[in-house]
């Protein structure tokens, strides 16, 4: 096999299952690391913070979160699964970069109690999506287009995160 080419999966082989786990573990990771940022601040720092009227409520957070890094974990291991060589190694880098961005913008946010940084951050982290994407669909179409949804909600939030910080600037 040449390096970058695109392997015809058993997806149900030990091995498959066993990227499919380590990437649930990666995500889910990233999943706790943002939450453990975020949850302390919510009450009273965040729930005091003027907000646009297209606010979710703060209900809607976790559970659109939960699918997103859900969807996250299937895309990385379909990747995982069928790439190989220096394609499958940009994909995981850019995946790599995405996500620690995504953990970052917990601390900067929350924990850091700054729409400013936070704001900065989420500007890095849209295009890292992007290029996660483009990465991602020279192995699987099927995961990239995983990745869409999570690019629709942080391009929300990066509006929601905008709003926060003029409303409260």
């Amino acid at each position: 096999m040449t390096s970058g080419q695109i392997v015809r999966p058993s997806w149900t082989s030990s091995r498959s299952l066993l990227i499919l786990a380590a990437a649930a573990i990666v995500c889910g990771v990233a999943a706790w690391l943002g939450s453990a940022a975020t949850t302390p601040n919510i009450a009273p720092w965040y729930e005091g913070l003027r907000k646009p009227p297209f606010n979710p409520p703060n209900v809607a957070f976790p559970i659109v979160w939960t699918l997103l890094f859900a969807m996250m974990a299937i895309a990385l291991w379909r990747v995982c699964v069928r790439g190989s060589g220096e394609a499958l190694r940009g994909a995981v880098t850019a995946f790599a970069v995405q996500l620690a961005l995504n953990v970052a913008w917990s601390f900067a946010f929350f924990a850091g109690r700054s729409p400013l940084l936070g704001l900065l951050d989420i500007l890095l982290l849209l295009p890292a999506i992007v290029w996660t994407i483009v990465r991602f669909r020279r192995i699987d179409g099927p995961a990239a287009a995983l990745l869409y949804p999570y690019l629709a909600w942080v391009s929300f939030a990066a509006v929601l995160n905008g709003s926060i910080l003029h409303l409260n600037g």
